[in-house]
């Protein structure tokens, strides 16, 4: 049969702690008073004892939080970018898929209003970019001889 775990306030923690500096009972006399293992005070002493300068200094528990706020809100921001990217490329994708592809040429392909560069459509499109760039030959015609190029 499992016991279920004991979770202590801070409040209560910090109360068994005073008791204890206050030397007036053993440490196994507390513990065994309040039902709470001597480990467990001997923890709660060392943790208290290392942050005890916290109670007189707030500015540097405060300015952790700061920090850690900035953090994530750098965090946030460059998710949020990525997103944005991310979903502009979608409805260029979707748009394009929706509209009849065959029907059009390559450069109308290309040709909208959206901020995305040619080589980030021609990728999302699986276009080479040759295809948009090359100007195709005519070998020869018929009624010169000559190359023409067209255009």
């Amino acid at each position: 049969m499992s016991r279920k775990r004991k979770t202590y306030s801070a409040e209560y923690k910090a109360k068994l702690v005073v008791e204890v500096l206050r030397e007036e009972r053993t440490l196994n006399e507390i513990a065994s008073s309040y039902e709470v293992l001597p480990k467990s005070l001997q923890n709660w002493k060392k943790q208290f004892l290392e942050n005890a300068s916290l109670a007189f200094d707030k500015s540097a528990v405060v300015k952790e939080y700061k920090e850690q706020i900035e953090t994530l809100e750098r965090e946030k921001d460059a998710t949020s970018k990525k997103l944005g990217e991310v979903i502009v490329e979608r409805d260029f994708v979707v748009g394009k898929l929706k509209s009849s592809v065959s029907s059009k040429s390559r450069k109308e392909l290309l040709e909208t209003g959206l901020e995305i560069s040619k080589n980030t459509q021609l990728k999302l499109l699986s276009i080479p970019k040759s295809s948009i760039y090359y100007k195709a030959v005519v070998p020869f015609s018929s009624d010169t001889g000559t190359k023409r190029y067209s255009m």
